[in-house]
């Protein structure tokens, strides 16, 4: 009578015990594309803030692409000693490179030799996540019972967003801790208090491993291995063998491209896009993402568990489909929301503050004019002009340097919140059944090796490469603030269009053996 609740009581420890270190590398992961703006000021020249956030963007992209090379070598390390001891190893990887990013000094101490650091530290961040994914999905998806395992392994979905979710915490509880004065805390936190986030990760990692150590390996591993059942090559049964090769091949085109692409929109595109283009209060912009995420986490334990009632197919491919309809609209209204163009400016109560702060020996100075706009709604938007003012009259600063912040209003910042909310829902409807669904297509001895390359593949390299390309298009097509998103529109298309072709339901299919 008892059985079953132990069985239940087991799996939960299986999953905590998972997701644990599965959410400190995705933390680890993530924790440099939430500081993307802060990171470009420090690690890449300051004479152009556009390319220095594209070069950031690069490095950030750079560790997707290398994801599918770690999933090949560490799939194939899972698929011939083991799930628990391969994903331990990409803890550590993970969480040392991690250490190593908050260790490396700034471009003007070191010069170029610092973003080919942060280069390389970011590249063996990649290669560790390329293992850590399908390592933590087979060995959850192989202990759950077989019409319960979207559930289950929905649960390990979880840990991506709310990696992103607890690097967004700690860099807002850090930036606020480091002063009483807000303004002397913004300006220590983009100093050196970033560094912060990327140290205290060890401690983390350091707890994961040792909760690690205690796990067993996988069930239906173990007995393959007793057996002598275990492959000998997984790289080749996985690629050479045409029936699994197709199944590899659907598996990226048919689900994972598409739900790569609508994660990092819905996620961190929308971030970037509500600061950088919508020019929204830094601290705004992440804690709009935080709430989103907060609210909408439990969707992924939703549509997994409905997964295994009535399929995992339709439900990932109707996020799919929901995404490409409603992306332009959606964006276009929180432009819209932030445009100052669209609200009522009271002058009346216009802010000019001008610092004049002279450089040595030359009699010129650099001067920072800072005007603060304010609106009927509530929303301020701070205008920040600098340049040089010359001792030389007759000269002048060709293009001064000028930033925009927003803070909206109460209901403006809600309404953002319940944007990027239902945006963050297509995410859990792709990402939610994917775990169960990709095991459910590859046999035990190959699976690691299987599902990880196509898995890393589409949301490493197609999804990965989002914010990159989609702030890339904006900056060569200036006039439509929107154009970004074609990118993840088309390749969401040609993946919902392969899916609904040729997948097939696995929902009455037991996991291959």
């Amino acid at each position: 009578m008892n059985q079953p609740t132990n069985e239940v009581q087991g799996i939960r420890r299986i999953i905590a015990a998972s997701s644990v270190g599965t959410l400190i590398e995705w933390y680890d992961f993530y924790i440099f594309g939430s500081l993307a703006t802060v990171i470009a000021t420090q690690f890449f020249p300051k004479t152009n803030p556009t390319a220095a956030l594209l070069s950031t963007f690069a490095t950030f992209a750079a560790g997707f692409i290398v994801r599918p090379f770690g999933a090949l070598v560490f799939g194939r390390l899972g698929d011939l000693i083991g799930r628990k001891y391969t994903f331990l190893l990409t803890l550590i990887i993970m969480g040392s490179s991690t250490f190593a990013i908050g260790l490396v000094p700034g471009y003007e101490t070191i010069g170029f030799a610092a973003p080919i650091l942060v280069l390389v530290l970011r590249l063996l961040q990649g290669l560790a996540l390329g293992g850590e994914y399908g390592g933590a999905a087979t060995y959850v998806a192989e202990h759950a019972p077989p019409k319960r395992r979207g559930f289950f392994t929905s649960w390990i979905q979880t840990t991506a967003t709310l990696g992103l979710f607890l690097s967004l915490g700690i860099i807002l509880i850090t930036r606020h801790s480091l002063d009483i004065d807000r303004a002397k805390s913004i300006a220590k936190f983009n100093d050196w208090g970033w560094r912060i986030p990327f140290l205290v990760s060890i401690f983390l990692v350091v707890i994961s491993v040792y909760i690690r150590l205690k796990m067993k390996e996988s069930p239906m591993y173990a007995k393959l291995k007793i057996e002598g059942k275990t492959s000998s090559n997984p790289l080749k049964e996985s690629f050479t063998h045409r029936s699994n090769l197709k199944m590899v091949l659907l598996a990226l085109f048919g689900a994972t491209m598409g739900q790569g692409v609508v994660w990092y929109t819905g996620q961190f595109y929308a971030q970037s896009f509500i600061e950088n283009i919508c020019k929204v209060d830094f601290e705004q912009s992440r804690t709009i993402l935080i709430w989103a995420i907060l609210f909408a986490t439990p969707f992924f334990v939703f549509f997994g568990g409905w997964s295994d009632r009535v399929g995992r197919e339709w439900i990932m491919m109707i996020g799919m489909l929901l995404a490409i309809i409603t992306y332009r609209p959606l964006f276009g209204q929180l432009l819209s929301i932030a445009d100052a163009n669209n609200k009522i400016e009271l002058p009346e109560q216009k802010q000019i503050n001008t610092t004049i702060n002279p450089f040595a020996h030359t009699g010129n100075s650099l001067r920072i004019v800072s005007t603060k706009h304010f609106f009927s709604d509530g929303m301020v938007m701070t205008e920040t002009k600098t340049d040089t003012a010359y001792a030389d009259l007759s000269k002048t600063t060709i293009k001064p340097d000028i930033k925009l912040s927003k803070l909206i209003s109460k209901n403006d910042y809600w309404m953002m919140v319940a944007i990027v909310f239902l945006m963050i829902i297509y995410v859990t409807m792709v990402y939610g059944p994917i775990a169960a669904f990709l095991v459910e297509m590859f046999p035990t001895k190959i699976r690691y090796t299987s599902m990880s390359l196509p898995y890393h593949i589409g949301n490493g390299i197609f999804g990965g490469l989002t914010p990159f390309i989609a702030l890339l298009l904006t900056t060569i097509y200036s006039t439509d603030k929107l154009v970004g998103l074609f990118y993840p529109m088309i390749v969401a298309g040609v993946c919902l269009l392969i899916g609904v072709l040729y997948l097939r339901n696995k929902i009455d299919s037991d996991v291959n053996d």
